[in-house]
């Protein structure tokens, strides 16, 4: 199976792409979508939506999921970033339903086994399980490959966790 992990932002939006066989997991690529900060939102937008959609026709992954947004501070921000978690969802939603949301806790615990770890320990792990020789950088990869980690781990509930 081939997922396909994503750490949603309008500036940096990481992917991680990963394959699961049974116990087994390796990195198949990493890395970011960025647009430019002084582009009009709409553009970044198309930027996105354009770039996921070259990661669907890249990796082919058989299952997409996101990090569920949280904002308890930055409204502003939040907005922002759920308008790109928007268009990367309509990218993905165009060529299948096989689209999973996890929060960041839920994360965490899959990840670390622990719900409130920090950044750097989620990182480790990451690096660790999917037998890395370096720290996956940047941090959104890192967390991108987090979200794949966790799907690949919840396989058999998969259902559970399917945006709606």
């Amino acid at each position: 199976m081939i997922i396909l992990g994503i750490d949603p932002g309008l500036g940096t939006m990481g992917y991680g792409v990963i394959e699961a066989q049974g116990d087994k997991r390796r990195v198949i690529q990493y890395g970011v979508i960025s647009t430019r900060p002084g582009e009009a939102t709409p553009q970044r937008l198309r930027s996105i939506f354009k770039g996921v959609n070259q990661l669907l026709d890249i990796y082919q992954p058989d299952d997409v999921a996101f990090e569920e947004l949280f904002f308890s501070k930055n409204v502003t921000t939040g907005m922002a970033v759920s308008a790109a978690r928007g268009a990367a969802i309509v990218a993905v939603a165009e060529r299948t339903e096989n689209l999973y949301e996890y929060t960041p806790n839920q994360i965490k615990q899959a990840v670390t086994g622990y719900g409130r770890a920090d950044k750097h320990q989620v990182q480790q792990m990451v690096k660790l399980l999917l037998h890395m020789e370096d720290i996956a950088r940047p941090d959104d990869a890192a967390d991108a490959l987090a979200v794949a980690l966790t799907h690949a781990n919840s396989v058999n509930q998969k259902q559970l966790f399917k945006i709606r």
